[in-house]
């Protein structure tokens, strides 16, 4: 994309700040934060200012000047919410379910007051929306949802952008899985394989359904050209693994010959100590792009080994 003007709502993280980099030297970006100092997530890397890049505060909340930054912009992105990597207590579980679901509304509220509205809205979602699945994939038409917490959140969060009507905004719900890029989940991971520990996490049996951060990228510039595509899409790589193929990529990418496993007994500790869940290791994500795929996007990486090979 060159010459548009992208808004990322919740732009601060991981995947938002690797787009802004990506899409600024040739167009105009903006993103909503809630803190300009930087907030608790994965990026695992000092923030800073992207030349290209305004940089807005709000609360994801209540309407602000920041609703004037949308006027006239060709593609809205929204990435907010509070990161699931904590505790699920009463007080994180309702901060990571309304961080979503009222900065959604509140975008919407927003977009209907603007003369010129975005001629794209992606809404953010998760593939963890589909059940623990280790008999056969999930994707966009057969997925089978259930509902623990994080499905819960997912559906609330989906449910409420589904209800906004916009006749001259397209919208599109974009499930995305593991983001692979420089940062992010593969530096815990990383330091688990280089400290030895990088064996299977469980049984090592449950799917790692995984996506490269460009892709993620071409894609949705794909759907920003495709003006006839809007729904529902997975974005997840063609070659999800297990969870002990995963390890073992990421060892051979370290020459790492061994890795010790941890048993789900011993995550359960480690999550507790360091304020996690362990479902974020043992819930088998087993999902696919069907939808991509069959009408045409080709992945830059389709086989985790590449994925790895380019980003560390």
């Amino acid at each position: 994309m060159t010459d548009k003007h992208i808004v990322i709502a919740g732009g601060s993280g991981f995947v938002g700040m690797q787009l802004a980099e990506r899409w600024s030297t040739t167009n105009r970006v903006t993103i909503l934060t809630r803190n300009l100092k930087g907030a608790a997530n994965n990026s695992y890397r000092k923030k800073g200012n992207i030349a290209g890049v305004k940089m807005i505060q709000w609360d994801g909340r209540t309407m602000g000047d920041w609703a004037q930054d949308m006027e006239g912009c060709d593609l809205l992105i929204n990435l907010s919410g509070k990161s699931v990597n904590c505790r699920y207590n009463a007080k994180n579980k309702a901060a990571v379910m309304n961080s979503r679901v009222d900065s959604t509304r509140i975008l919407g509220d927003a977009v209907k007051q603007l003369k010129t509205p975005p001629k794209l809205w992606i809404n953010g979602a998760s593939t963890t929306i589909y059940r623990h699945a280790e008999d056969r994939p999930q994707d966009e038409y057969a997925g089978e949802i259930q509902n623990d917490f994080s499905v819960q959140v997912c559906k609330a969060w989906e449910k409420a952008f589904n209800e906004i009507e916009l006749p001259a905004t397209r919208k599109v719900v974009l499930r995305m899985a593991i983001v692979l890029g420089k940062g992010g989940v593969l530096v815990p991971y990383s330091r688990l394989a280089k400290f030895g520990l990088g064996g299977r996490q469980g049984n090592g049996n449950q799917m790692f359904s995984w996506v490269h951060i460009e892709d993620v990228a071409r894609m949705i510039e794909w759907l920003y050209d495709h003006k006839e595509q809007s729904g529902t899409f997975n974005a997840a790589a063609p070659g999800p693994v297990h969870n002990y193929e995963f390890m073992q990529q990421l060892r051979k990418i370290y020459h790492i010959p061994f890795g010790l496993p941890a048993p789900k007994w011993l995550l359960e500790i480690a999550a507790f100590v360091i304020g996690t869940e362990t479902e974020l290791l043992l819930k088998s994500r087993w999902v696919l792009s069907t939808r991509f795929l069959n009408q045409g996007f080709s992945f830059k990486y389709a086989e985790v080994g590449d994925a790895l090979r380019n980003l560390l």
